[in-house]
């Protein structure tokens, strides 16, 4: 594979991982890190086919969530619950489980991020349901 197909490779994996939740850094913010990133991390471990992008999400989630990095944890639940891969109910039996591996206040910090990202999905799906 080339370069340039594995540059567009990655930058496909990238939007089907976060599914335009987070968009693609705009060009000023293209360095080497960004790019070993996109060629290595999305064009050739998120898109190898024994895993789905679903179940690379959850081992991922666990890991952020075993460094409570919240901020990233939040990245993943919404491009999750946009995609349609977890739903409020996998979200929130995630969190059911993970003080028992990554500790109280770790797995707290994350129910936080997951209770108001979930809120937020509720309120928006009953105003533009009424």
């Amino acid at each position: 594979m080339s370069d340039s197909e594995r540059r567009k490779r990655g930058m496909k994996l990238f939007d089907d991982v976060y599914g335009g939740i987070v968009p693609f850094p705009p060009e000023e913010l293209h360095d080497d890190f960004l790019f070993n990133n996109v060629d290595q991390l999305f064009s050739e471990v998120w898109s190898r086919p024994q895993m789905s992008i679903r179940d690379r999400r959850l081992f991922v989630m666990g890991m952020i969530a075993a460094q409570a990095e919240d901020a990233t944890f939040e990245i993943q639940v919404r491009a999750a619950l946009h995609k349609g891969e977890l739903t409020p109910a996998d979200i929130r039996e995630l969190v059911v489980i993970l003080p028992y591996y990554v500790g109280y206040p770790k797995a707290t910090r994350m129910r936080y991020v997951t209770q108001r990202v979930l809120a937020e999905v509720e309120k928006k799906a009953k105003s533009s349901a009424g």
